[in-house]
């Protein structure tokens, strides 16, 4: 079973996505390195991850917790606490790292290789980017209470509230028509 969602709208949103319900029962969806790799598949990051291991699969899991705590404490304030620079020193360090490789085939097909540090290259990246960018005025996290998955809204009347359809906007639709096929019954 595939777990990963991508409905952040950005990269690094969407790998803080890989642990849920931060607030109550935590699901990590990056378990193993396997899952990590995996991951990588999905995103669209490499075409074949090559050899992941625990450290890889730690190095992920830091720069992801990072994300989250960099966006909800962005900007940092002039005294922000340890956790706040740890993570910004985090973001800014993988920054610096390489970017996969993009190359076409002979037959015009795209072919994406690097390693982890490619992949958290891009994350980083894509984090900086985002904070620092205008798109950052439009993150937002889920409005179901469980949920702390964040994302870009970038609808058109800007008043997107769940992460996605699929999961969270389709539960409380759920839970509104029986709640109006309830009061109608009484």
């Amino acid at each position: 079973m595939d777990d990963f969602v991508f409905v952040s709208g950005r990269l690094s949103l969407d790998l803080a996505g890989t642990l849920l319900w931060r607030r109550s029962r935590r699901v990590e969806l990056l378990r193993s390195p396997d899952d990590l790799r995996r991951w990588i598949r999905r995103a669209d990051l490499l075409d074949a991850p090559g050899p992941l291991d625990p450290r890889a699969l730690s190095r992920a899991c830091r720069l992801r917790e990072a994300v989250y705590t960099l966006v909800h404490a962005w900007p940092p304030a002039p005294a922000a606490d340890d956790e706040v620079r740890e993570a910004l020193a985090e973001v800014n360090e993988a920054a610096r790292l390489p970017l996969p490789r993009h190359q076409l085939d002979e037959g015009g097909r795209l072919i994406r290789t690097g390693g982890v540090d490619e992949v958290l290259g891009a994350v980083a990246r894509d984090a900086v980017g985002l904070l620092g960018g205008a798109d950052f005025a439009r993150v937002r996290e889920c409005l179901n209470e469980e949920c702390t998955r964040l994302f870009v809204d970038l609808s058109r009347s800007a008043n997107r509230r769940w992460c996605g359809m699929a999961e969270c906007g389709n539960r409380h639709k759920v839970a509104n028509y029986r709640k109006r096929r309830q009061q109608a019954a009484r």
